[in-house]
């Protein structure tokens, strides 16, 4: 069974956020959290703020204020920043975000890196640089080992701790610079979006 932590490291990515009014949180409590319940809680977190309509950019603060209140310099922070930047239109701050979420090479094994240069391509509206980072996204060698499931047919099939199986196409986030791709004269809210990705 593959670990959520490994998972996490598979899939680094980010979720969408929508567009609201009232964009009053707790931000003593938020601040508190640690890193995982801050970040990666999906329901909790900064995510609560930007799951509210209209609140992407006061989402996109709190990151801010939480990596400098903690000295946090880890690039997952910097990139959902850069990507709720991103969706509000803010591209040259979110490109300079963005940049910062770059991993060591020797710590890139699942395209990481190359999912990073697609979307700053996009934001840049530079297409031979997109399809360049889309082609070596498609080229990530898929991890062996006895704790990595295999990947069939382009898709790794995950087993969750509830029992459930999750299928992710490998590499991860594919299917996100696919749409990015299809979508290319789009709003980068809009190409990000399901509707631009291939269908599963």
């Amino acid at each position: 069974m593959i670990s959520r932590y490994l998972l996490l490291l598979l899939v680094w990515g980010g979720s969408a956020a929508a567009q609201s009014s009232s964009c009053e949180v707790d931000r003593a409590r938020l601040l508190a959290l640690d890193e995982q319940q801050f970040d990666q809680d999906q329901s909790g977190g900064w995510r609560t703020l930007a799951d509210t309509p209209g609140c992407n950019l006061a989402a996109a603060d709190l990151l801010r204020d939480y990596r400098q209140a903690h000295h946090n310099e880890a690039g997952i922070l910097y990139w959902h920043e850069g990507q709720l930047r991103a969706f509000s239109g803010q591209s040259e701050q979110a490109i300079v975000l963005m940049n910062k979420s770059h991993k060591p090479a020797a710590q890139d094994r699942a395209g990481w890196n190359q999912y990073v240069d697609a979307t700053i391509a996009f934001l840049r509206k530079d297409r031979a640089a997109l399809d360049k980072a889309n082609a070596a996204l498609a080229a990530v060698v898929p991890p062996v080992g006895k704790d990595v499931p295999p990947v069939v047919n382009g898709v790794m099939e995950v087993s969750m701790a509830d029992g459930q199986t999750m299928k992710i196409r490998w590499p991860p986030n594919i299917d996100v610079v696919e749409g990015l791709a299809k979508c290319f004269d789009q709003p980068y809210e809009t190409a990000y979006g399901s509707a631009c990705r291939p269908p599963q």
